[in-house]
């Protein structure tokens, strides 16, 4: 049996598995007692595209069935800067589990969305998950935030952008309609309005700690995985297709 190789963003690690990856991604949600009913976010990688940046002959040796012919559900090969060190072209689609394991796969796109607001709110998932208020539009946030010439900069970046409704383009008089961050967005009003009013600033910690939790139905475009190099765009599905064909998923990431 073959085995597959997964870089999972929360928590960031590097796991080899003999689990096709929509059974793996039940696996982490729901089967196992300790992290039961939890979400799971995942890549799935080229393992042949692999070679070198990890000890595969490692995961070759360990990742086989038990003695009564079951699976090997995980095995773990790296838990610290895993992200930074998979190569770029070797990360193919993500994967969402929600937490009662209905799993949605997201292919990377070709293209890019087009970013015509003023500002954008990012939700940064790994290495670091801090909540984002910006100018910069995604490709340029990525330029922005891995730039080694900084003084504080991260290799690389996964992360996903969020709606701002009308506060995307009237930080002061726009309304925030289905924002997640209601209980505070006068706070996020506040970050956007310090944005408008420097000529200098490109962004703003919203929330240096914020929970990674987010809501789905917040999500404007998609998840972004990207470095100095390259830029990884996955689309998420529109909302005739989260009511249409991926409905089970939908309702059980909402519960």
């Amino acid at each position: 049996m073959r085995h597959y190789l997964y870089l999972s963003m929360v928590p960031e690690s590097l796991v080899a598995s003999m689990l096709e990856p929509a059974d793996f991604g039940r696996y982490l949600a729901v089967g196992t007692r300790k992290s039961a009913h939890d979400r799971a976010l995942f890549f799935d990688l080229d393992v042949d595209m692999c070679a070198g940046a990890f000890d595969l002959e490692h995961a070759a040796q360990r990742c086989v069935a038990h003695p009564d012919g079951k699976p090997k559900n995980s095995l773990y090969l790296s838990i610290y800067r895993v992200l930074e060190q998979v190569p770029a072209r070797a990360i193919r689609s993500l994967w969402l589990a929600s937490q009662h394991g209905k799993v949605l796969e997201l292919k990377p796109s070709p293209t890019l969305p087009e970013f015509s607001s003023k500002y954008y709110l990012y939700q940064e998932v790994c290495p670091v998950h801090p909540l984002i208020a910006s100018r910069l539009a995604p490709p340029a946030f990525v330029d922005y935030i891995t730039r080694p010439s900084k003084p504080l900069y991260l290799p690389r970046l996964c992360f996903l952008d969020l709606d701002l409704a009308e506060m995307a383009n009237d930080p002061e008089h726009g309304k925030p309609r289905e924002l997640y961050y209601p209980d505070h967005y006068w706070h996020l009003r506040g970050c956007l309005m310090e944005l408008q009013a420097s000529a200098t600033k490109d962004t703003k910690t919203v929330d240096r700690s914020h929970t990674q939790q987010f809501p789905y139905h917040c999500i404007k475009n998609g998840f972004y995985v990207g470095d100095q190099t390259a830029l990884l765009y996955y689309p998420f599905p529109t909302y005739n297709d989260l009511h249409g064909k991926y409905h089970d998923w939908w309702r059980s990431a909402h519960h």
